[in-house]
């Protein structure tokens, strides 16, 4: 017994939610993406508000200023334009240009690294501000908490959105068999 003619009907509709969650999650990871390209070019361009939450090389650098502050910020405001244009490349017709198998790959590569490096970095400072790890030199408590709260953590949401929206493209883009 199959289950009846609602069974049916219940598989589109779960293959219905499935690709309006891929597809929503692709639109919310560009739009991570671009944000924080933006913040990046921001910066690449002299902008200094918000840099003292960052703190390290960043705030080093951004007081120094030279060329190499604006290059480094420069390249990450690209990356993360790429990491946009790659979400968007997954929903989008024009999308299709691009060999599934190398969407497939870059999608689970890219989400797979910005998981790993937000995910790690929450965590750590996590412990670090809890009181669980107690680093060697001096800590600049308010720009962990910044990173706990804002950077690292956007750095996991957009990985996260990303692997779901590649998901969705995988089972949108998968084929069927006839047979």
């Amino acid at each position: 017994m199959t289950g009846g003619p609602g069974a049916e009907g219940n598989k589109t509709a779960l293959a219905a939610r499935r690709r309006t969650v891929g597809t929503a999650a692709a639109y919310a990871a560009a739009a991570l993406a671009f944000g924080y390209a933006a913040v990046s070019l921001y910066w690449a361009l002299g902008g200094h508000a918000m840099v003292s939450t960052v703190g390290g090389y960043v705030q080093r650098f951004a007081r120094e200023g030279g060329a190499l502050p604006v290059l480094i910020a420069l390249a990450a405001a690209v990356a993360k334009v790429i990491g946009g244009v790659l979400a968007l490349a997954l929903v989008r017709p024009w999308g299709r240009a691009v060999p599934r198998g190398w969407l497939l790959l870059l999608g689970a590569a890219a989400s797979t690294l910005l998981v790993v490096y937000g995910g790690l970095n929450v965590l750590a400072g996590g412990l670090v501000l809890a009181g669980a790890i107690h680093p060697a030199g001096g800590v600049d408590r308010m720009a962990l908490r910044w990173h706990v709260g804002l950077w690292d953590l956007w750095f996991l949401v957009w990985g996260i959105l990303l692997a779901l929206a590649t998901a969705g493209y995988r089972r949108r883009t998968a084929r069927r068999n006839t047979a």
